[in-house]
Parts: C-alpha cells; structure tokens; sequence
C-alpha cells in the first residue's frame, strides 16, 4: 500500500475501534523537545493523534466547577484511549513498524505540568484544529469537548496539515472560566490562575485530580464560531 492508502486504511481501523478524531503529524523537527529518551525517538517521525468525544449531557452538569460524575468521566474516557491507543498500537506493530503508544494523561514533571508531550499540539500539527483561547485544542465538530492520546510510528503515512481557523467570535469560554484564566489570545492565557484554581477544586474534594471542565463544557466548536451564541 501507498501512505495514501496505509494512511485510510488506519484510520478506519481506528474509528471502528472507537475513534472520534484521527490525524497524522509529522514530528521529525520538533520530537526533541519530548520528554522521552533518544531511544524511544531514534526511529519515530510520525505521531499519530486519536480523539474520542467526551458526554455533552455530562458536560452540561458543570456550571461553574467540575462534579464527581466528570471527574470519573474523564477517567474513564483516559482509559479507553489508552485501550484503542493500544490496540491501533498492535495492529501496526502487526504490519512490522514500530508504534510507541503515550498515555492520555500522565505526568512526569509535575512542578511544571507536563507530559511526555503534548497532545493538543500533535492535536494541532495533525490538523485536527486549533489552540483556542481556553489553550485547548478546539476542533469545528466537537469544539474541546473530547480527550486525545498519541502514537508515535514510523509507518509511512500520509501527513496532516495545520489548518487556520480560529475561535471567530466566539468568548465563551472567557465569560465562563471560575479563575478568570481565559484572554482574547492563546497566548495570554494564564496557567498560574487556572492551576491555583484546579487546586482550590481538588482541595474541596470535587475532584481528585487537577481538572475543571468549565471551558470545555461551553466550547461546542463549530456551533459558536460566528457567536451566534454570545
């Protein structure tokens, strides 16, 4: 098979097993910056990224803080994407290239939050959508209502491109944030106010995890871009 091909072929494996979101990045300019040894990466120039859709019904039940329903959500969600991450991980294995699944969410800095890498910018260079002003990835059909994990491969494949959309109108998402976190731009989004507030919910014991949901609850995408919603 062509990339074109082994590329389709892929992805309809993936969406019969789960898969919202399908998309291919090529990282060969920027996987040093992974928190992953040179050992992982020698090989590994493609990373593909897969969504599954978080409950719309669940996220309208967090109005200004996340509840034990999402919180055991987003757990479950994790954990089915690291199942179909691992099973799409096989499934190349199986052809004979390489696949290296990352875990949804795992910390391995935690002083400053990071992952092994970040999702929601494979998300980006995989052309699945764009940062939006909640620093999350927002995609036109699902805007940030979904989780995301990562497969880096060497199998060739088709490459994704960034697109170039953005949130239009929409302010939803800085309207909503309890932490007063959310700006005009990507760019001036404060961490520091989103995770003192992530620790004030987990200190409440609304959740056992750094999580909130607000902004993801009022980001529906495509369906607010032009604001008809404002």
């Amino acid at each position: 098979m062509n990339k074109n091909e082994s590329y389709n072929s892929l992805k309809k494996y993936a969406q019969d097993n789960g898969a919202d979101l399908f998309g291919v990045a090529d990282i060969s300019s920027v996987k040093k910056d992974f928190l992953l040894s040179n050992n992982s990466l020698n090989k590994l120039d493609k990373a593909i990224c897969l969504g599954m859709r978080l409950s719309n019904a669940l996220l309208q039940e967090i109005i200004d803080a996340p509840n034990r329903l999402y919180f055991h959500h987003y757990k479950t969600v994790n954990a089915s994407l690291d199942q179909l991450a691992l099973k799409v991980c096989n499934h190349i294995q199986k052809i004979g290239f390489l696949a290296l699944p990352i875990p949804a969410s795992q910390i391995v800095d935690w002083q400053n939050q990071k992952a092994h890498l970040s999702h929601r910018q494979v998300g980006l260079w995989a052309g699945l959508g764009w940062i939006g002003r909640n620093n999350l990835l927002v995609t036109k059909e699902l805007g940030s209502q979904f989780r995301l994990a990562t497969i880096l491969t060497d199998m060739p494949l088709k490459i994704d491109k960034p697109g170039k959309d953005d949130c239009g109108k929409c302010r939803l998402c800085i309207e909503a944030c309890p932490a007063k976190a959310i700006k005009e731009s990507p760019k001036e989004f404060n961490f520091a106010k989103c995770f003192e507030k992530l620790k004030e919910f987990k200190k409440l014991r609304l959740v056992d995890q750094y999580i909130c949901g607000v902004c993801v609850n009022t980001c529906k995408g495509g369906n607010n871009l032009f604001g008809e919603r404002i």
